[in-house]
């Protein structure tokens, strides 16, 4: 099986047209244009939690996590795998979060990373710990480089000193990949896998194309190439969104034949996978990888999407059961591809399924003070345990528990990229005049438009649990200011109001959901009421799952906690206390009630807050804190178990109340730990 370009001599005609335009040409333009990092600052709950990461795990790694502050790039020799990508995932969401937050000691331990990287610099212009050709790999450059390119963003000012350094290391990438693809493909006598930077090619040409596209320089043709070099012996995600390769397979697929499909279905690649075609359309200008993309992205969620909105994978895809898990590196880097995806394409779906993904899967693997985390979650989960013979592939029986690395520790360095880059996508450029929300959430940007129009949007707002948004709008000159509207709003109930004058029917583009307002000069005041239902989506097994605006809601499940030093991911053994700090721990959450329970969805009740106005709960992805609630009525039914957690859920004739049915709370997903989140129906008539 060719897993690269199919070799047809119609694709070969393709290839050689692709690469006589993008030599020719400029890059396409994104639909909507991202905005400079540090442009845009969370507020309200959005702030709270960012900065209890900054106060918790993420913040505090660079002091006493072992693959971050003893790192090989940091002068140490510790590393989690002979990739060496610890230290540079951590980079990459510290960057990010520390500019979000403008917080000085963040932005402190941002600058001692980059100053000691450049200072340790080869003199050939490699950046990183390896010393020679053959143990030097392109793959771990892809995450620093995207750190890189935004703290440039961030910081113009280090653009003079720091530039001239990337670009040494840039032409060695560029003499490497001429070099039969040296660091990027494997050679016979190499020790490592390079698997993963031939799957993950599409972020490191975004770091160029960013380059490109700013600061191009006399290095215009040469980035212009290293785009074609890693593409020509990429993973070709077009290939596997074909109907004779995607897997369709319900509940829980096998290993195909052909193994090598594995690096397409791991995962964590596919999520990052999602936004390939739409980064490589924009140098090789192929209009067909719009649809090509957006079909994978349907079949991806549609096949084995998990409600929460990430992909379930444990570490391969897994269907659609509800015991399988989810990795929390899948979930970030899924937040991430979307909110470009739509920056790329300006479809209506992917910054619903952006905010799905931020708002519901990345809070429920933390903890609500963000010291500890899981590896995978499963959207049924009434326990976090040591499950000794679990349901997974390849995780280890700590996997859904939360803990400091209670699995894989890639997870650990990469989960405070989640909300850092959600909010980085939360605004983007329209046009030279027009400035748009587009993933909805409390947030601040001050930006500049055309003719020098200085534009301040301020965004007061409890959503996703609430839906109403008011935003202060100052600019200079007149602009015009477009607003999401997401899918689910009921549109003949959702109106925007301009200065308390006559609400308006909101009218969303049908492409791009965008509601567009005319702005003048001057101190404007913008109210967006949304309308929302409770929806009841069906899933596998004749099962639903319960959502309401933007949450998807969850049975919460009361529970005990005990807290333990960390063990480390593969031994299972203490970490020394050297690598500890007295915050991280490790957690076992045992259920008190019972969880096999079944609803009769005709009887769902929703309460909210009585005002929108109050302030959030800190945390709010906690029990108890969130203003809204549901009530249903169920009865336990017989529910087995496999491998240590809830089997597949009872099929419709399966199913018998083995009592009286009794009023059961529903909350939103993130903040309930332990929650049932697809469940079957039985009826209360």
């Amino acid at each position: 099986m060719h897993l690269f370009h199919i070799p047809t001599l119609f694709a070969l005609f393709l290839l050689v047209q692709a690469k006589t335009a993008f030599l020719e040409s400029a890059l396409l333009p994104y639909v909507f244009e991202p905005l400079p990092l540090g442009s845009i600052k969370p507020q309200g709950w959005l702030r709270d939690q960012m900065q209890l990461m900054s106060d918790g795990l993420a913040g505090h790694q660079h002091e006493f996590y072992r693959f971050v502050k003893d790192s090989s790039w940091a002068g140490g020799d510790q590393e989690y795998s002979t990739l060496n990508e610890a230290w540079p995932y951590w980079f990459n969401g510290i960057v990010p979060l520390a500019y979000a937050l403008d917080d000085t000691r963040l932005k402190q331990q941002v600058r001692s990373a980059v100053d000691y990287l450049f200072d340790s610099q080869y003199e050939d212009g490699w950046l990183g710990p390896e010393s020679t050709p053959q143990t030097r790999m392109l793959w771990p450059r892809t995450l620093v480089m995207m750190g890189l390119t935004q703290f440039l963003e961030a910081e113009p000012a280090e653009i003079p000193r720091l530039l001239p350094k990337v670009y040494k290391f840039i032409e060695l990438v560029h003499s490497m990949l001429a070099d039969d693809y040296l660091g990027y493909l494997g050679r016979p006598d190499s020790e490592f896998d390079y698997h993963w930077g031939i799957t993950r090619s599409q972020d490191m040409i975004i770091s160029i194309q960013w380059l490109y596209d700013n600061y191009p320089g006399e290095h215009g043709q040469v980035l212009l190439e290293i785009m074609q070099f890693y593409n020509e012996k990429a993973w070709d995600w077009a290939y596997f969104y074909s109907s004779e390769v995607f897997p369709k397979e319900d509940l829980d697929i096998k290993l195909p034949p052909d193994e090598d499909l594995f690096w397409y279905y791991h995962g964590v690649n596919s999520a990052m996978g999602l936004k390939a075609g739409a980064v490589v359309r924009r140098f090789t200008h192929n209009e067909t990888l719009v649809h090509i993309s957006k079909r994978g992205i349907d079949w991806t969620f549609k096949y084995h999407g998990s409600p929460s909105g990430s992909i379930i994978g444990d570490e391969p895809w897994s269907g659609l059961s509800p015991s399988r898990g989810s990795e929390l590196c899948t979930t970030v880097e899924a937040i991430y591809s979307l909110g470009y995806l739509y920056q790329a394409f300006g479809d209506w779906q992917y910054s619903d399924r952006s905010e799905l993904a931020a708002f519901n899967a990345l809070p429920a693997a933390v903890s609500p003070d963000w010291w500890s985390h899981q590896y995978m979650t499963q959207i049924n989960q009434p326990y976090s345990r040591d499950l000794i013979d679990t349901p997974f592939n390849n995780v280890n029986s700590l996997g859904q528990t939360f803990g400091l690395e209670p699995d894989y520790p890639c997870c650990t360095v990469n989960h405070h990229q989640g909300f850092p880059k959600f909010l980085s996508s939360t605004y983007v450029k329209v046009g030279s005049n027009g400035i748009a929300h587009a993933m909805l959430s409390p947030s601040q940007l001050t930006t500049m438009l055309e003719d020098d129009n200085q534009v301040v949007i301020d965004c007061q707002t409890i959503y996703p649990f609430g839906e109403k948004l008011t935003y202060t709008v100052n600019a200079d000159k007149e602009f015009t200011f477009f607003i999401k509207i997401p899918q689910w709003a009921v549109q003949s109930a959702s109106h925007v109001q301009i200065n308390g004058k006559l609400p308006q029917r909101v009218k969303p583009d049908l492409s791009s959901g965008l509601h567009s307002i005319s702005i003048p000069a001057g101190a404007t005041v913008v109210t967006l009421q949304l309308s929302a239902t409770t929806r009841i989506v069906p899933r596998q097994r004749d099962t639903v799952s319960i959502y309401r605006g933007a949450l998807l809601y969850a049975i919460d499940i009361p529970h005990t906690i005990r807290s333990a030093s960390p063990r480390a991911y593969r031994s299972l053994e203490p970490i020394p206390p050297k690598w500890l700090h007295p915050h991280a721990k490790d957690y076992t959450l045992e259920n008190t009630t019972s969880w096999n329970i079944a609803i009769d969805p005709s009887t769902l009740k929703f309460f909210s807050a009585e005002s929108e106005d109050v302030a959030l709960k800190n945390p709010i992805f906690a029990s108890g804190s969130p203003p809204t609630k549901m009530t249903v009525m169920g009865c336990e039914i017989e529910w087995g178990l496999h491998k240590g957690s809830p089997a597949d859920p009872p099929l419709p004739e399966e199913r018998k109340c083995l009592g009286d049915f009794f009023e059961v709370v529903m909350i939103p997903y993130g903040a309930a730990k332990l929650h049932m989140a697809e469940l079957p129906t039985v009826s209360y008539s």
